[in-house]
C-alpha cells in the first residue's frame, strides 16, 4: 500500500467554505473508493493560529493546526480564497500571515494549487510569476493587474503550470481536486469519485468558468433593451445578426447603438454574437450527436471553416478535438 498523500489546505477567517471543504471532500471519496488498510489522503486544515475558523458562510470550521506546524513532507499544499463584495466592491482577499508562510513552505511541497481568489496569494507570494494561471472571473482583471508578470486567463476552470495548479470560482476546487486525484491514481479512480458525490460530470480544465451573458460588462436595469436584446440573440443565433439588423431592431442608428452597446456590454456586438454563438457550439459539442456541419449551422457559424477558425482562434483548438475532451 503506497504512503498516505498528505493534504494541506492553509485558510483564515473568512474564508469561502467550499473552498476548504469541497476539495477535502473530493480526496476523503477518493480514499474511501482506493479502500485499504489506510487512507490514500490525509487533508488537515491549517490557519495562523489554529483553533477555530470561522467562514464567510458564517459557518466555523476547527482547524487542525497551526501553520507553522506544518513540518516533514506535504504532498499537495491548496490555499483557499475569498471574495469581499462589501459595498458593491469586488476585493479579493489576501492575508498577509499566510501569504508569507506559502513563501516558505510552496518550495518544499510536491504540487501547490489555489482555489478561486486563492491564486491571488500564490501571485502575491511570487508563486504564479511567469507561469499562466486562472481565478474567479470576478477578480480576473485585477489579478492581471496586480501581477502583469502572471499570464492570466480567466475562461478556464483550472489550469496546471508545472507543479503550481489555480483554478475558477468555488465549486471548481473540486473540478481540480478530481484532476489531482486523477494524476495520482488514475481517471478511472477520480471518475468513480465524482459519481459517488452525483457531480454532474468530472469536467477538464479547458471547460469555460462561465457563460457569455456572465462574461460580459452589464450594469443596465433587468427592462434595458440591450438585456432584452442579448436574450433575443441567444433565441435566434442562426439568423442575420450584423450590426445593422441589431441597430435596426432597436430603432437605432448602427453608430448609436455600437456605442450604446459597447457601454452596456464592455464589447462590441459582432464579438459578442461570435461569443454566444460559439458558446452554443461548445454545448452542442459536448451534449449532441449533431455532426459539425450540423453545429455551425445550428449554432450560426454557418460553416465548418468559420466553425474550425473561431475553435483555433478563441480556444487553440479543434471543434473535433474538443469534443473528444469535453463529451
Amino acid at each position: 500500500m503506497p504512503e498516505t498523500h498528505r493534504v494541506v489546505i492553509a485558510a483564515f477567517p473568512g474564508v469561502e467554505l467550499l473552498d476548504v471543504t469541497g476539495p477535502a471532500e473530493v480526496f476523503s471519496v477518493a480514499s474511501r473508493v482506493l479502500g485499504g488498510d489506510r487512507p490514500a489522503y490525509q487533508v488537515r486544515i491549517a490557519t495562523a493560529d489554529g483553533g477555530e475558523l470561522p467562514t464567510g458562510s458564517g459557518v466555523r470550521l476547527l482547524a487542525d493546526l497551526a501553520l507553522d506546524e506544518v513540518d516533514g513532507r506535504v504532498d499537495t499544499l491548496l490555499v483557499a480564497g475569498a471574495i469581499d463584495l462589501a459595498d458593491g466592491a469586488v476585493e479579493p482577499v489576501v492575508d498577509a500571515q499566510v501569504t508569507a508562510w506559502l513563501r516558505r513552505a510552496a518550495p518544499r511541497a510536491g504540487r501547490t494549487g489555489s482555489i478561486c481568489a486563492g491564486a491571488h496569494l500564490l501571485a502575491a507570494a511570487g508563486l504564479l510569476d511567469g507561469r499562466r494561471a486562472t481565478t474567479h472571473w470576478l477578480t480576473a482583471a485585477r489579478l492581471a493587474a496586480e501581477h502583469p508578470q502572471v499570464t492570466v486567463d480567466p475562461d478556464p476552470i483550472f489550469i496546471r503550470s508545472g507543479p503550481v495548479w489555480t483554478c475558477a470560482g468555488v465549486t471548481s476546487g473540486m473540478d481540480m481536486a478530481l484532476a489531482m486525484v486523477a494524476e495520482d491514481h488514475g481517471g478511472a479512480v477520480a471518475l468513480a469519485a465524482a459519481r459517488m458525490m452525483v457531480m454532474y460530470v468530472k469536467r477538464s480544465g479547458g471547460q469555460s468558468q462561465f457563460s457569455v451573458p456572465l462574461s460580459v460588462q452589464d450594469e443596465a436595469p433587468a427592462d434595458d433593451r440591450i438585456d432584452d436584446l442579448r436574450r433575443w440573440i441567444a433565441d435566434h443565433l442562426a439568423e442575420d445578426l450584423s450590426a445593422e439588423v441589431l441597430a435596426e431592431r432597436l430603432h437605432l442608428s448602427v453608430r448609436h447603438f455600437t456605442r450604446v452597446f459597447r457601454q452596456r456590454t464592455g464589447t462590441t456586438p459582432a464579438a459578442y454574437v461570435e461569443a454566444a454563438r460559439l458558446e452554443a457550439a461548445r454545448r452542442l459539442l459536448e451534449e449532441s450527436d449533431h455532426s459539425l456541419p450540423e453545429t455551425a449551422a445550428v449554432s450560426g457559424l454557418g460553416s465548418v471553416d468559420t466553425l474550425h477558425r473561431s475553435f483555433q482562434r478563441r480556444l487553440g483548438t479543434t471543434p473535433a478535438e474538443y469534443r473528444r475532451r469535453f463529451r
